[in-house]
C-alpha cells in the first residue's frame, strides 16, 4: 500500500460518517484551594519520578535537556478526532477533573470505581517535542491518554462498563519530554484500525481543568504486531476477524498518511510489549482545523442483542465543569 505523507502544517479531521458530536466547546473550571494543592502535589510527584528513572532505565537527564533542540526533530503530529468516547467532557463524562487521573498505571479504575482491564500487558512510552521551541523536549507538558479494552469497548461509555474508568490517565512529561503508561494492548473493533487516543496540554493545571488541549491525535499500531497479539490471547478473538476486514490505508483517520502516527512496538505477548512514539507538538494554532475535531471513528459493531454499540453515553449532566452530551454516535 502507498503511504501518502500529509503536510504537517495541514491539520485534519476524520473523514468518517458519524453525527457531529459538537466536541468544540467553551468551558471555565474554577479550581478550589484544595484542588490547586493537589495539582502542585501531582507535579511534585511527577518530578520525583522523573528524577529516579528514564524510559531506558538509565539515570534521568538534567533539566538542561528541555532547552536543547533535538538532533532529530520530528514532523508535527496531525490533528485528529477525539472520537465519540473521549471522557474529556466534550461528550458526556469528564475524567480529567477527577482526583486520581494523574497516574502511570491505567489498567485499573480509580476513585469511586473498581475493576481491571484484562489483556496483553504493554508499556506506552511517548516522547514529546515542542516544535514551538525548535523541537526542544516537551518538559512539563501533560498528556491525557485513553483507548478501548480487549473487547473494543471504552470505559465510561461501553456496555456494562459505564461504572469503570480504566485505560484513561494523565502523565506529566519529564526533563526529556517523556511520559510512560502501563496498560493493555487495545482491541481492533469494527471499522477502525487498532489505535490509541491522546491529548497534549501545555501543563498539568490546564489538563485537569479539562479544557484547551494543544493537540488531539491518535497512534496507529503496526499490523504484524496486532496479528501477533490477537493470535496469542484468545480474549482478542473478535479482533482477529475485525483486523482482517480493515486496512491502515483504508482507515478513515490514518488513510491519508500515518508517518507521524505509526508507533514502534517491541517485546512479545507473553512477557509484555513496549509501544513507543516521538510526537511533534506544534503551536495550537498550527494544529487547529477550521471546523474543529470531527466526529470519531466507527464504534464497535452492534452486539447480538441489538443494543446500541458501545452502550449509551451516561445520562444526566456532565460532571463538574462540563456540558451535557450533544449527540450520540450512530452505528455504521
Amino acid at each position: 500500500m502507498r503511504n501518502v505523507r500529509k503536510p504537517p502544517s495541514q491539520p485534519r479531521t476524520e473523514l468518517g460518517h458519524e453525527h457531529d458530536l459538537g466536541l468544540a466547546h467553551d468551558m471555565s473550571v474554577m479550581l478550589s484551594r484544595r484542588r490547586a494543592l493537589w495539582i502542585l502535589g501531582a507535579v511534585g510527584s511527577a518530578s520525583v519520578a522523573a528524577a529516579c528513572s528514564s524510559g531506558d532505565g538509565s539515570t534521568a537527564t538534567s533539566s538542561a535537556a528541555d532547552s536543547t533542540t533535538s538532533a532529530a526533530t520530528v514532523a508535527a503530529a496531525p490533528q485528529e478526532t477525539a472520537g465519540p468516547y473521549p471522557g474529556d467532557g466534550s461528550n458526556g463524562p469528564n475524567v480529567l477533573v477527577e482526583s486520581g487521573v494523574v497516574r502511570s498505571d491505567i489498567t485499573g479504575s480509580f476513585g469511586p470505581y473498581s475493576g481491571t482491564a484484562e489483556g496483553v500487558p504493554v508499556t506506552i512510552r511517548l516522547t514529546l517535542q515542542d516544535l514551538a521551541r525548535d523541537g526542544a523536549a516537551g518538559k512539563g507538558m501533560a498528556l491525557y491518554l485513553w483507548h478501548c479494552d480487549r473487547d473494543g469497548e471504552y470505559s465510561l461509555y461501553g456496555k456494562g462498563i459505564t461504572e469503570q474508568n480504566y485505560l484513561r490517565g494523565v502523565q506529566v512529561a519529564d526533563d526529556s519530554g517523556q511520559v510512560s503508561f502501563t496498560s493493555i494492548f487495545p482491541a481492533c473493533y469494527a471499522g477502525r484500525w487498532p489505535h490509541i487516543h491522546f491529548e497534549v496540554y501545555d501543563d498539568l493545571a490546564t489538563a485537569v481543568a479539562g479544557e484547551n488541549a494543544r493537540l488531539t491525535s491518535q497512534i496507529a499500531l503496526p499490523q504484524d504486531v496486532c496479528e501477533q497479539v490477537f493470535t496469542a490471547d484468545s480474549g482478542y478473538a473478535r479482533s482477529r476477524t475485525n483486523l482482517s476486514e480493515v486496512t491502515l490505508a483504508g482507515d478513515n483517520v490514518f488513510g491519508d498518511g500515518w508517518d507521524a502516527e505509526l508507533a514502534t512496538v517491541t517485546g512479545n505477548p507473553e512477557s509484555g510489549m513496549d509501544i513507543s512514539l516521538t510526537i511533534g507538538v506544534a503551536e495550537k494554532s498550527a494544529h487547529a482545523s477550521g471546523g474543529g475535531a470531527g466526529p470519531g471513528g466507527d464504534p464497535p459493531g452492534p452486539p447480538a442483542d441489538g443494543a446500541r454499540p458501545g452502550g449509551e453515553p451516561p445520562s444526566g449532566g456532565r460532571p463538574a465543569g462540563g456540558q451535557p452530551p450533544t449527540g450520540i454516535p450512530s452505528a455504521n
